[in-house]
């Protein structure tokens, strides 16, 4: 048994080596009475302007009888605080299964759900091969900053395509709605793999795109440790399907025989979408996120958020959550404090924004995506990819305005409200640079009619500082995918098709890289628990 304290505040300039000290006192005990403790959770408490202090959850190990220990402490109570017994629920996978596995099972896709799956099952002997139509992240870094200082663009290594997936170069967010050992698991190997071991516990956990690579690089390594093996510049072009069951993949690369494989393209891999489809892969419609980019001058969300006092220079760059209620609500989305504008591009001829940061969140710029979920009765047509149409339709308008530079079409916040065009081109920190555009013109009229809405809402509880200087930028369409590969909730397999596991986000099931992540665990676990493992045979 452990002893969990909650809810135990430290000022902000109080050490977080103090902590120990706090946990003591609430427990009645010496420091040295503690055999051991553990950060649970670490949160930021804005709710007084002027008093700002974080609020921590610990984990505690005493050398004396914790028992007796625990009912002292809940006898003498320190105010808010809650002391309660603790036993921390520890992830393990299912038993192996006893189907032999007559080929290696395979991973499409090196995003998080793809790397965390090949990683779990490498690491339990079953030597999978992960494909990956890009680069290695070491040469797609290269590539990205050639395109973003007006080089060409590289339809296989680009901000979507290439080791890491679309989270390689994004905010480098390790939120998740969900909870619970799997998920903590997925955090621990993410630090474990060169990330930050705050991010077991930060409230805002982050690690820019500065950070992912690495992060990347020591994931593909450790498969390849255990056994795996992860083919660049190899893109799945075929199914091999008979019966109802899957025997192999067609790939740039020749053909791989395969029984199991494993599904996680991403949202923008819209030419796999394509041929799932004209195999009679199950496929849905799915709501997806879609709107634009707000920029503003960091210094002005700053001031909104701490007041008048340098808290940045404690707390860092300050950022936000926002929703405008409405028939549909405008919400933030991707919140990039101290970060650029990025070309989020996958297809030649196409434009779309995404944003991302640094790990240091240095830059004089804070942008979000401003979206709104886009429900089904808004796309154009009934069929599985009408949602993709929608999104190409407004991402080619786009690319149009900015051209084979691909420049970045933004307008001013106020003048977007008031129906004018910016007659001067404004700060961007988008490095390729921007065009003036109407941005009405590149969103749908239900979406566009929602930003006329929300956008004044948001100003309003900022008191005029929320649009003040501010830029908008679009289309943002690329936040969730508009397409759900169907799977079974149990077997987590395509229904009809055996061995067939689609997994992430891009075939609907995640919303970020950790819940991408997890659902790579889940389903390595499900084909665990089918199959036995090739070492074993």
């Amino acid at each position: 048994m452990a002893i969990r304290i909650s809810n135990l505040r430290l000022g902000l300039d109080e050490p977080e080596s103090a902590l120990g000290e706090h946990l003591a006192r609430a427990l009645g005990v010496t420091r040295e009475a503690l055999a051991s403790w553990r950060i649970l959770r670490k949160s930021l408490d804005a709710r007084v302007r002027d008093s700002f202090h974080f609020v921590y959850s610990a984990e505690v190990v005493a050398h004396a009888d914790e028992a007796a220990l625990l009912r002292r402490a809940q006898r003498k109570r320190h105010g808010e605080i809650l002391i309660e017994a603790r036993t921390e629920p520890v992830f393990t996978f299912p038993c192996p299964g006893s189907v032999p596995l007559e080929e290696r099972p395979v991973i499409v896709g090196s995003g998080p759900a793809g790397l965390v799956a090949g990683y779990f099952l490498a690491e339990q002997g079953y030597a999978p091969i992960v494909l990956e139509r890009g680069k290695r992240v070491r040469e797609r870094i290269h590539d990205v900053k050639r395109f973003d200082s007006g080089g060409p663009f590289e339809p296989e290594s680009n901000y979507l395509f290439g080791e890491g997936g679309a989270g390689t170069f994004s905010d480098g967010k390790l939120t998740c709605r969900v909870s619970g050992p799997d998920v903590r698991r997925v955090l621990e190997l993410f630090a474990e793999c060169k990330g930050k071991p705050s991010i077991l516990y930060d409230y805002r956990p982050h690690l820019g795109s500065n950070r992912l690579p690495a992060v990347v690089k020591a994931l593909r390594r450790r498969i390849e440790t255990y056994g795996g093996e992860v083919r660049f510049n190899c893109r799945v072009e075929d199914l091999d399907i008979a019966d109802g069951r899957l025997r192999g993949l067609a790939t740039s690369s020749g053909y791989i025989p395969a029984q199991v494989v494993l599904l996680a393209i991403g949202h923008s891999a819209r030419d796999t979408y394509a041929m799932l489809l004209k195999h009679g892969v199950p496929m849905a419609q799915k709501p997806f996120q879609m709107g634009v980019r707000i920029e503003q001058p960091q210094e002005n969300v700053n001031r909104v958020t701490y007041g008048r006092a340098p808290l940045e220079e404690k707390l860092g760059a300050a950022d936000y959550t926002l929703v405008a209620r409405g028939p549909h609500d405008l919400f933030s989305f991707c919140m990039c404090a101290g970060g650029q504008i990025i070309p989020s591009v996958s297809d030649e001829g196409y434009y779309c924004t995404n944003g991302m940061s640094l790990s240091r969140r240095a830059s004089p710029f804070a942008n979000s995506g401003m979206v709104v979920t886009v429900p089904r009765e808004h796309f154009p047509g009934t069929d599985e990819l009408a949602g993709l149409r929608l999104q190409a339709e407004y991402e080619r308008r786009a690319f149009e305005l900015g051209g084979r530079a691909y420049l970045c079409p933004i307008q001013g916040a106020q003048d977007f409200l008031l129906d004018r065009p910016t007659r001067m081109l404004p700060p961007c920190s988008h490095e390729r640079g921007a065009v003036l555009a109407r941005i009405a013109e590149l969103v749908p009229q239900f979406l566009r009619e929602t930003l006329y809405r929300g956008l004044p809402i948001l100003d309003r509880r900022w008191h005029g500082k929320f649009l003040q200087d501010a830029t908008l930028a679009g289309p943002e369409s690329r936040g969730s995918s508009p397409v759900r590969i169907v799977r079974d909730e149990q077997t987590r397999q395509s229904p009809g098709i055996e061995g067939l596991y689609p997994v992430g986000e891009g075939a609907g099931y995640a919303g970020g890289i950790v819940s991408a992540a997890v659902d790579g665990l889940r389903s390595a676990a499900a084909v665990m628990k089918l199959y036995a493992p090739l070492e074993r045979r």
